[in-house]
């Protein structure tokens, strides 16, 4: 492990890989300032360019533009009281009085270095907790495999959206699209009909940018906004020159960064239920609660705090379990695979220096927000908000199709990619959740694999997938987040208004 952080550190100092963790962090800035850009769209779309790029130049990108784009959406948050990610909806509460005062810069300046410090600690958390947890789960055999993969689809299907039957479906899509392709076990073609681009199954990097980020730019087409932010309503107020006291914020960082980390862990939650969670408890615990909602500091840190330390806790199931718990993981999952590597228990054992370099990156851009998302940056970055969207969809569309384009050449997946793009369209119209769907596609080869080589090895017998105590424990909690619905429907018939 030492000696892995060691060999990471040393190659991080090529300037290729520099160069690519502050190009990252300046386009996620400029990605997140965006309303309607979010971070699923800008990773969907930087991993088939990246195809041809050396991993940890790869990661770098992905590492700049995650923690980057967390920042950039405090931007428009703060400045027009208009969120630019949905991570950046509860810097709204304060951030935008602040700018109504004058103090504009102030609070941009408290974002800035909440991100920065959220950033920073959650990488740390996933530098100490993910190593020793992947030693534990190399004992894990397929029938844990099998319960771990079925417990992050039914996490993510339930927990994500308002209606559980509608992810469990969307979740059900995810696996029959993973089944298409040649069958690991038999080796006979499933669903291909005659077609050899789709013997090797459905590229997950057509579902990623199909799915998160063609309905995006058709709802930006559909909503066909002409104008964009007037250059007046940028101005940076009179707290330009005002410093900034963050002693008293110090409290407030950690108990948000606590706060952020432990929800990154969860499946199915994501930076904005992190930033709610931190912005009321630094609410309840402050000595002057009613000053939240009009100006106050705290809340700015709190929120910002809150969804960057999420960052790097969200991926520690993913690197070390191979289970994505919110849809920024699968993202960063299928740009892991992109480049040859299998999150799971033997990521760090095999790709060790490769995969704490990526940890490492996730700290040093969070530090370089302190450079650059000074408040020169800043400006700058925020004339973005200029650019009509209607505008922005072509090239969105145009970065799209190259990327997936430079990875196999084919113009079959560019079609196919279209035909996802319209499918995700279509259900969202309809409120169907898509990050099920996505970790259908991912997990559901895990899934079947995993199971039937359980029931080959036990010939037939399924009691064969409770046979260990581990295995066991995961079974309860799946059983037990599939009882989250009824529990619901209970509690809401027994709080509901009296006849």
């Amino acid at each position: 492990m030492i000696a892995d952080i060691l060999g990471a550190a040393v190659a991080l100092m090529a300037v290729d890989i520099i160069l690519a963790m502050v190009l990252g962090t300046l386009v996620g800035i400029i990605v997140g300032a965006l309303p309607g850009l979010t971070t699923t769209i800008g990773l969907a779309i930087l991993i088939p360019l990246s195809f041809g790029l050396s991993p940890l130049v790869a990661l770098g990108l992905m590492a700049g533009l995650y923690n980057g784009s967390m920042y950039g959406g405090a931007i428009p948050a703060v400045l027009l009281n208009i969120p630019g990610t949905p991570a950046a909806i509860a810097t709204t509460f304060d951030g935008h009085p602040m700018t109504q005062q004058g103090n504009a810069a102030s609070a941009l300046r408290i974002a800035c270095v909440s991100s920065a410090m959220g950033g920073f600690i959650s990488a740390l958390a996933l530098l100490l907790l993910a190593p020793p947890l992947s030693l534990v789960t190399l004992a894990f055999g397929p029938p844990e495999y099998f319960w771990i993969a079925a417990f992050g689809l039914v996490s993510i299907a339930v927990l994500i959206g308002g209606d559980p039957i509608k992810g469990i479906l969307s979740a059900l899509l995810g696996l029959l699209i993973s089944s298409v392709g040649m069958d690991t076990v038999t080796g006979r073609n499933r669903f291909s009909f005659g077609n050899l681009e789709l013997v090797d199954g459905v590229s997950i990097v057509v579902v990623l940018i199909g799915l998160f980020a063609l309905p995006r730019v058709l709802q930006m087409a559909e909503d066909a906004t002409l104008t964009g932010v007037r250059v007046a309503d940028l101005k940076i107020g009179k707290g330009d020159g005002k410093p900034v006291a963050f002693g008293p914020l110090i409290p407030t960082w950690i108990r948000s960064s606590v706060i952020g980390v432990m929800v990154g862990i969860l499946p199915g939650a994501g930076g904005n239920i992190a930033a709610f969670l931190s912005y009321n408890e630094a609410k309840r615990s402050d000595r002057e609660p009613d000053s939240f909602g009009k100006g106050n500091p705290k809340g700015v840190a709190a929120a910002e705090t809150g969804n960057s330390s999420d960052n790097a806790a969200s991926l520690i199931p993913t690197l070390t379990l191979g289970v994505p718990g919110n849809a920024i993981a699968a993202l960063i999952m299928g740009g892991l695979l992109v480049h040859g590597m299998q999150p799971g228990p033997s990521l760090f054992r095999d790709n060790g220096e490769i995969v704490y370099g990526f940890v490492l990156q996730m700290m040093i851009t969070s530090v370089l927000l302190f450079a650059l998302g000074g408040m020169v940056a800043t400006r700058l970055f925020a004339q973005v908000l200029c650019v009509p969207q209607v505008m922005l969809a072509p090239m969105i569309v145009a970065l799209m199709c190259l990327g997936l384009y430079t990875v196999n050449n084919s113009q079959f997946e560019l079609f196919m990619m279209i035909g996802f793009g319209v499918f995700g369209y279509v259900l969202t119209k309809i409120n169907f959740p898509l990050p099920p769907m996505i970790l259908g596609v991912i997990l559901g080869g895990m899934a079947e694999q995993n199971l039937r080589t359980a029931l080959l090895i036990s010939r037939g017998d399924w009691w064969h997938l409770l046979a260990s105590p581990i295995s066991k424990g995961l079974a309860a909690l799946v059983v037990l987040v599939l009882l989250i619905p009824l529990y619901r429907l209970i509690r809401s018939r027994h709080t509901g208004p009296a006849l």
